[in-house]
């Protein structure tokens, strides 16, 4: 897993040390800036999303406890790095992930990241389970994954899903939401609603049909007006919610 991360530090030959450590020891780091300030480091995070935040202690105008309080929110981890012990119990108060002391033992480092790694993992893992419609428990909802959490739907509001290549537009009765799961992710999900495959790029929401029109496959009208042909080898399946 790669962490996405920066360095918050004052001292640029401090700054330069951890640099080069975590580029020769943790591969898995994503170094994507450095701040000398608290200034510098909000402007960093507000601009990139995190998943870890190296942070110096002590810092001019003010500290790293200063700059997490102006972060209630925040969803990274924290490595502490300062030469002082006493902030360790601060540090924890403000759920630090690690605590680094000065100089830096390259093993500690590394226990660091790897700590925070499994941490995301989890998070990751357990973000993968809620979205599903099974998995989630809530009934009739399903939820979608966004940058920031996940949008939470009613099922019944959907009418129906269209495939746009690994991509899937799912369209309520005014508005339109792109998502980065197949189609086929969504027609395994919504396997115990009303919902039918009725060509291999849409998955309509029975309920919502209007009408059906007759042919080789035929097609159906959705309470929007949208027409959604429907191909021959599906047409059977189709028809079997109406008989």
């Amino acid at each position: 897993m790669s962490l996405r991360a920066i360095l918050v530090e004052d001292e640029a030959n401090s700054r330069e040390i951890l640099r080069n450590y975590i580029s020769k020891y943790c591969p898995n780091v994503n170094l994507l800036g450095e701040a000398a300030s608290i200034k510098e480091a909000l402007a960093l995070i507000e601009n990139n999303e995190l998943d870890l935040v190296f942070l110096d202690v002590e810092m001019p105008f003010g500290n790293a406890f200063d700059l997490l309080d102006q972060l209630p929110d925040r969803t990274f981890e924290t490595v502490f790095v300062t030469a002082y012990d006493h902030y360790a119990k601060d540090a924890l108060n403000n759920h630090a992930a690690y605590y680094l002391t000065k100089p830096i033992n390259i093993d500690e480092l590394i226990n660091a990241v790897d700590y925070v790694e499994g941490v995301r993992e989890k998070e990751a893992s357990l973000e993968g389970e809620v979205l599903s419609t099974k998995a989630n428990g809530v009934e009739g909802k399903l939820t979608l994954p966004q940058q920031d959490g996940f949008q939470i739907l009613n099922i019944s509001e959907i009418l129906y899903c269209k495939a746009d290549d690994n991509y899937t537009e799912i369209y309520l009765l005014n508005k339109k939401i792109l998502v980065s799961k197949t189609l086929k992710y969504f027609e395994d999900a919504l396997t115990e609603y009303p919902f039918a495959r009725v060509h291999k790029s849409f998955l309509v929401n029975v309920n919502e049909v209007v009408k059906y029109r007759k042919g080789k496959g035929g097609s159906v009208v959705m309470s929007n007006g949208k027409e959604v042909m429907v191909s021959a080898s599906k047409k059977k399946d189709f028809l079997s919610y109406f008989n």
